[in-house]
């Protein structure tokens, strides 16, 4: 019963009216900045990953104890949502959906960042510091501070906020935690103890609980020191994990180059549902085709759901609309390089048909992608893909933890965090001994559920995103002296723009 009604519910979310908000709003702020992600593609370029290889950059210099770098914020924001759904969410929607699914996981990330640009402008502006010098930001400071402060929406702006910050505490514990767990789990028994008849206690294997009692001390040593812990270990392991990831899966499309056009021929062949089966041509739901590409694309990139903001919130930088071109790059490295690389690599496995879109009968979405790496490097290439699952996942448990402590934090205050950290990281052994999937649904349906009041918010302040975006152009790019719009608070604004008087970034 608890499993229909969630079933119910998580259409509802996602399908019914989730995608439509989520792509009605991307084409908006898209429409509404004149297409700033492609009109100011070079400034975006330059003074975001551009930026990283310059010597003193800004973006990776910390100037206190109490902030991340721009680049650390990038990495830990890439942690939380560079995870299973870049490889088993991609297979998914191509096994569900066929090849045109990848189309339209590039229009939902094209739009998404614009999204995501605003998210992060709105989560800088309306950032405030706690008692430790902290930065906190997120979609509920926007819906209270931003929302909250026009005529009649003061209590609805709190609302929303607290609605945010439920759904973001119990995602924590399901999609990034004990999902991502059980994920790392299976791949690691499949890649390394397939054929070990361990001793079990009650129904579950020794081994199991081995592998969920060391994620769980690793990741105690690392949550338990906070945000500049976790931003320090994201920025030495994201880089890494997504430089390997991205060239062990080149070195399989190169086996397989002479069937590249035909991949990408497959991709746009089938974007508009239509599969030949038979001889025939027959068209396949539509809707299927759409809602499989950007379900999994937003699910992987994140953007509309208002959770790396909080994580953007805790850099040093002082620009909103800075932090908010971050925002984009994340979007276009998670969606553009790292997913597109997965589904090159799904349509060669040879287990997809690229002349009807049909996979293979039997295909099992969730262990294709290693597949498709087995064929091509043996075992060794199913040992690659379980040891970047391992990789992917826990970076996305570290990223999550953090959502999870803002939001303890919005809801109860400073002095419940290190409760939260404790039971988040004592869940790790339930997602290693866990059998049931239905968790996993659940956190799936609170992981949308996020997406609704944080929508309404940036809806609802997009005018302000708007003359933000255009203070920024305006000084940065046109160069004209006007004041700076940096903080809705005033002693923040004051800080801000002397310090960038000073010529800090």
């Amino acid at each position: 019963m608890i499993a229909k009604i969630n079933g119910i519910v998580n259409d509802f979310v996602w399908v019914k009216i989730g995608l439509v908000l989520l792509l009605g709003t991307g084409i908006l702020l898209t429409c509404c900045t004149k297409f700033f992600q492609l009109s100011h593609i070079s400034h975006w370029w330059k003074n975001t990953i551009g930026s990283v290889f310059k010597r003193g950059s800004a973006a990776t210099k910390k100037t206190d104890k109490q902030t991340i770098s721009q680049f650390q914020a990038l990495c830990t924001a890439l942690a939380a949502t560079i995870g299973t759904g870049n490889i088993a969410g991609v297979s998914a929607a191509i096994v569900i959906g066929g090849p045109g699914a990848v189309f339209w996981m590039w229009v939902a990330a094209f739009f998404g960042m614009m999204t995501n640009f605003s998210e992060n402008v709105l989560g800088i502006y309306y950032r405030r510091r706690n008692s430790k010098g902290e930065w906190s930001g997120g979609a509920m400071y926007y819906l209270e501070d931003g929302l909250g402060k026009k005529i009649h929406s003061r209590a609805l702006g709190k609302i929303l906020g607290i609605l945010f910050s439920i759904c973001v505490l119990l995602a924590s514990f399901g999609i990034g935690n004990m999902g991502q767990v059980n994920k790392i789990t299976l791949n690691m028994q499949s890649a390394f103890f397939s054929g070990v008849h361990a001793p079990k206690l009650g129904d579950v294997s020794v081994i199991n609980i081995a592998i969920g009692i060391v994620l769980m001390i690793v990741a105690a040593l690392i949550i338990i020191g906070g945000i500049q812990r976790i931003a320090a270990v994201a920025e030495r392991i994201v880089p890494f994990m997504a430089v390997l990831y991205v060239v062990g899966a080149l070195i399989v499309v190169d086996t397989h180059i002479g069937q590249v056009g035909a991949m990408f021929a497959s991709i746009f062949k089938f974007a508009f549902g239509i599969k030949a089966v038979g001889g025939a041509v027959v068209g396949i739901a539509l809707k299927e085709v759409i809602t499989q590409g950007c379900k999994r694309g937003v699910f992987s990139n994140e953007s509309g759901l208002g959770s790396s903001v909080m994580v953007h919130s805790a850099s040093n930088v002082k620009e909103p609309v800075k932090q908010g071109m971050w925002g984009i790059f994340e979007v276009f490295f998670d969606t553009f390089v790292v997913c597109t690389i997965t589904a090159i690599v799904v349509l060669s496995s040879g287990y997809i048909n690229l002349e009807t879109g049909i996979a293979a009968e039997g295909v099992n979405d969730a262990t294709l992608v290693a597949s498709a790496f087995g064929n091509v490097f043996g075992k060794g290439g199913e040992i690659f893909i379980a040891l970047a699952m391992l990789l992917f996942a826990f970076t996305t448990v570290l990223g999550w933890s953090q959502y999870g402590t803002k939001a303890i934090e919005y809801l109860f205050g400073e002095k419940v965090v290190p409760v939260y950290k404790v039971i988040f990281v004592l869940m790790i052994i339930s997602g290693a001994v866990m059998t049931s999937t239905l968790a996993w649904d659940i956190s799936d349906t609170f992981n949308g559920m996020m997406m609704i009041p944080n929508l309404i918010g940036v809806l609802t302040l997009f005018p302000m995103v708007m003359r933000i975006t255009k203070n920024y152009v305006d000084r940065k790019i046109r160069g004209k002296k006007i004041e700076p719009m940096l903080s809705y608070d005033s002693s923040i604004q004051k800080e801000m723009a002397e310090a960038i008087e000073n010529g800090e970034e």
